[in-house]
């Protein structure tokens, strides 16, 4: 074999080489559009890129609430607020993360060492120790926009709605949206078997409807603005279906839990019929609710869409 056959031979185990390390790396460029949330360019810069947000800039760098940060890219919990501290570095510091959810790495440079989600991988930031800021002598430095954040609440406080109005996918994106929301649930009721399954609701024998049942807190909104975005984001004037889901488990239909939502949601169904809707949305009491299956629970945020069937329309 003369020299120049060997170094094509060696140029093609090299190509093969760097399409291979590219092929197991291309994944973590693109998770963000299926299994993992969509990001934006500035998120997907600091989040995949492994880049740096400014000083100071970060909507949690001063935030002072309970509850509990998670990633950005797959909502998995980092970091619990009690570990939060005014480091005075200009980015959200903790001084402990979750047990097994931050992976630490050495730069390559050796000088400083990267932490990540440990569930997908998100850059998060950089840890620190020997400081001395805290007994715990450790500095998680993390990016307010490797973040989310949910706070703690107390359910005594809460209120809860249930809301139809066909395929609970959409209603659910809408829901869990608005401000006040603590968290929309997918699930079914109003129907006469215990405990179905989705196979069961979809032959329409069940006679449950796809609803969603929302927690929300009464201090930052209240049930009206729920339902009246319940009616902004369908078309109640259609019977036994949403768009192209039709069928008896695609109805619109509002579940109240007492008189005083009841009460509003017929005067919200009245001030529609006045503005000429041929409104059908039923107005029932709340029974059983029986929640989806997991794959059903956050549907479009999990797989990185918007609602097909569901579109808000100003009617109030």
């Amino acid at each position: 074999m003369n020299t120049k056959s060997i170094t094509i031979i060696i140029s093609l185990l090299t190509l093969l080489i760097l399409q291979s390390c590219a092929q197991k790396q291309a994944p973590m460029k693109t998770d963000n559009t299926g299994k993992y949330n969509e990001l934006t360019p500035e998120e997907e810069r600091v989040i995949v890129d492994k880049g740096t947000e400014a000083p100071y800039s970060g909507k949690y760098y001063l935030n002072k609430d309970s509850g509990q940060y998670l990633c950005k890219r797959c909502n998995a919990p980092l970091y619990e607020s009690a570990d939060k501290f005014n480091s005075g570095c200009g980015w959200p510091s903790f001084d402990d993360a979750i047990k097994g959810a931050v992976k630490e790495t050495p730069d390559l440079d050796g000088h400083r060492v990267e932490i990540t989600c440990n569930n997908c991988g998100a850059h998060l930031g950089h840890v620190f120790r020997g400081e001395g800021l805290t007994n715990k002598d450790t500095r998680h430095c993390v990016n307010s926009i490797s973040l989310n954040f949910a706070p703690k609440f107390d359910a005594a406080k809460m209120d809860t709605a249930i809301f139809a109005a066909g395929c609970f996918w959409g209603v659910e994106y809408y829901l869990q949206r608005a401000d006040g929301v603590i968290s929309a649930e997918s699930g079914y009721t109003g129907g006469h078997v215990k405990n179905p399954s989705y196979k069961e609701v979809c032959t329409g024998r069940t006679g449950h409807a796809e609803a969603v049942r929302v927690i929300f807190d009464p201090s930052k909104t209240n049930y009206r603005n729920l339902a009246m975005l319940f009616f902004e984001t369908h078309d109640p004037t259609q019977a036994d279906g949403q768009g192209p889901d039709l069928g008896n488990q695609y109805r619109s239909e509002i579940f109240y839990m007492n008189e005083e939502q009841k009460k509003i949601a017929e005067e919200l169904i009245q001030t529609l019929k006045l503005k000429g809707l041929n409104v059908v949305t039923r107005v029932t009491p709340a029974s059983t609710f029986y929640v989806a299956e997991d794959y059903h629970q956050d549907y479009y945020d999990s797989n990185g869409h918007t609602p097909y069937c569901h579109k808000y329309t100003k009617r109030f």
